[in-house]
């Protein structure tokens, strides 16, 4: 850690830095959420059912890359330290956004998903970062931050990018462009390293450093392989937003991009105020254990609404319900870093960004095609929440995993 961490201010500052490096990302993936499906109808010819099973490839595709690349950069920044994987992630988004905004047929667009899959570092090593630097009493609330920026993020992000959509599919990419280079800049010349030399790995661990390897060193870590399931099965859950969303209000609502863009910004309010005025003293109050199990309990309830929801306001109804599932991913982030030194803190957040992304391989693919099947000309009956039913399902399968394997008495480092 850089010497001037060591004092309570100088945190905060490097916490600051990596709040807004998280932040700028997500603006730029944000404001492109509400234009890339119809991009890719329009590749398609209008055909809402061939889009929905493109967009679940493109996300399958993308999460394949995550799943090979992640524990890569994760090994690379116990190494190397976290400041030059968070240079190279905001500099390969940026170019990469260029690209797509570029691209005139599916093929190009698809091969730069595959480029942003590569270069999409930056949230692994934030959370590795926040673990060199935070006590660990400290940390479900120092992640909470994290999830924060995500909200603002997204509240900021689809509305920009469902204003720019109207304007012009393309357009969105090119602003992303450039908020993925503005954080490239903004971190070379203000982030600080947080890992000093004498905490690194003294090599690159190349057994490790592969996605197989890497879900092996889970098993090194008992109770941070229970929890990994829970992430697991979380983040399988959560892929029903990308893979459908979009297209399911299309569907069932008749909400094009800008109402789309107002819905997800709605997403983004409730979720700041969960992770900034809920988090900390939620895990104060109950502990990092009950907060896991409550937050998991209202992403169930929230998905349930949203599947059987026959109108637009119904589905509002569901979203305070379900923005408490953001309880969950900072008590498991917590739980998690208290079970390993820092040594491994990278490898071990790339080990889980492998299982988000093998849970995203799967997740696209499966929720994008069961919306096609209660959709299609041949649906066997019109059904258009059954995702977020599914999605509900794995949820309730993530609470029981919890609930057996979250720590009553977790580890005090």
């Amino acid at each position: 850690m850089d010497p001037s961490l060591h004092r309570p201010a100088a945190r905060r500052a490097a916490l600051a830095f990596i709040f807004v490096t998280v932040l700028i990302d997500v603006l730029a993936f944000g404001v492109i959420i509400p234009v890339l499906p119809h991009l890719v109808e329009a590749f398609t010819g209008g055909d809402i059912a061939s889009a929905a099973r493109w967009v679940g490839v493109f996300g399958m595709v993308f999460a394949a890359v995550q799943f090979v690349s992640t524990p890569v950069q994760g090994a690379l920044s116990d190494r190397y330290g976290r400041r030059p994987v968070i240079l190279l992630s905001c500099l390969g988004l940026g170019l990469d956004f260029v690209f797509m905004a570029l691209a005139s047929s599916l093929p190009m667009l698809l091969a730069g998903r595959i480029i942003s899959g590569i270069f999409s570092a930056s949230f692994t090593t934030a959370n590795a970062y926040i673990a060199d630097v935070t006590p660990p009493d400290r940390r479900a609330k120092s992640y909470g931050m994290i999830g924060a920026a995500f909200g603002l993020g997204f509240v900021i992000g689809p509305l920009i990018g469902g204003w720019l959509g109207g304007i012009d599919l393309r357009l969105p990419f090119w602003f992303a462009a450039g908020l993925a280079l503005l954080n490239f800049l903004y971190g070379w010349f203000v982030l600080p390293e947080s890992l000093p030399p004498e905490r690194r790995s003294p090599r690159f661990d190349a057994a490790h450093a592969n996605p197989f390897g890497a879900l092996v060193l889970l098993r090194a870590y008992p109770q941070v392989f229970g929890l990994a399931a829970v992430v697991f099965l979380a983040n399988l859950a959560h892929y029903v937003y990308p893979s459908i969303f979009v297209l399911f209000a299309d569907y069932r609502y008749r909400w094009g991009p800008r109402e789309v863009s107002w819905v997800l910004a709605a997403v983004g309010v409730l979720s700041i105020i969960v992770n900034v005025g809920l988090v900390g003293r939620t895990v104060r109050a109950i502990g990092e254990r009950r907060t896991l199990l409550l937050g998991l309990a209202c992403g169930v309830a929230g998905f349930v609404i949203y599947g059987l929801a026959g109108h637009g306001w119904l589905f509002l109804v569901g979203l305070p319900v379900s923005a408490l599932w953001a309880l969950a991913a900072p008590a498991t982030q917590a739980l998690i870093t208290r079970q390993v030194g820092p040594e491994v803190q990278g490898r071990i957040q790339g080990a889980l960004m492998s299982l988000t992304s093998l849970a995203g391989i799967a997740g696209p693919l499966v929720f994008a095609n069961v919306f096609a099947v209660f959709v299609g000309a041949d649906a066997p009956a019109q059904v258009p929440g059954a995702p977020w039913l599914l999605a509900a399902l794995l949820l309730a399968c993530a609470w029981f995993v919890g609930w057996r394997h979250a720590p009553r008495h977790p580890a005090p480092a």
